[in-house]
């Protein structure tokens, strides 16, 4: 039966805990952007229906002012949507990795001189 260290298990537990709060964020995250979606969906078919009935005789409904806030929020959601689904597409974990990485070098150079 093979023995297994002390260090072996905390760094498994780290790693399993580090691995849990990162999909805990990632959770959370989504979570806030389906609210996000929900609340903007709510708030905008509230105004469409609201322009819609101020109308007057004759006049359309597609009209700039009334999809303005739609639009810009929108703008603001898809913006949301990137940072959520594809939170990797500028600055990945590679990125954050390398980062960390000569941040730690720049401190330990510091330490030393």
């Amino acid at each position: 039966m093979k023995k297994i260290k002390t260090t072996e298990i905390m760094e498994t537990n780290s790693t399993e805990e580090v691995e849990y709060q990162e999909a805990l964020i990632r959770v959370k995250k989504i979570k806030s952007f389906y609210t996000h979606l929900t609340i903007y969906l709510v708030v905008n078919i509230m105004i469409l229906i609201i322009n819609y009935q101020d109308l007057e005789a004759g006049e359309s409904f597609f009209q700039w002012r009334s999809f303005t806030t739609a639009f810009f929020w929108g703008i603001g959601l898809l913006s949301h949507a990137l940072s959520t689904f594809i939170p990797n597409w500028i600055f990945g974990k590679s990125w954050e990795d390398r980062k960390i990485k000569k941040f730690l070098e720049k401190e330990k150079s510091e330490k030393w001189e």
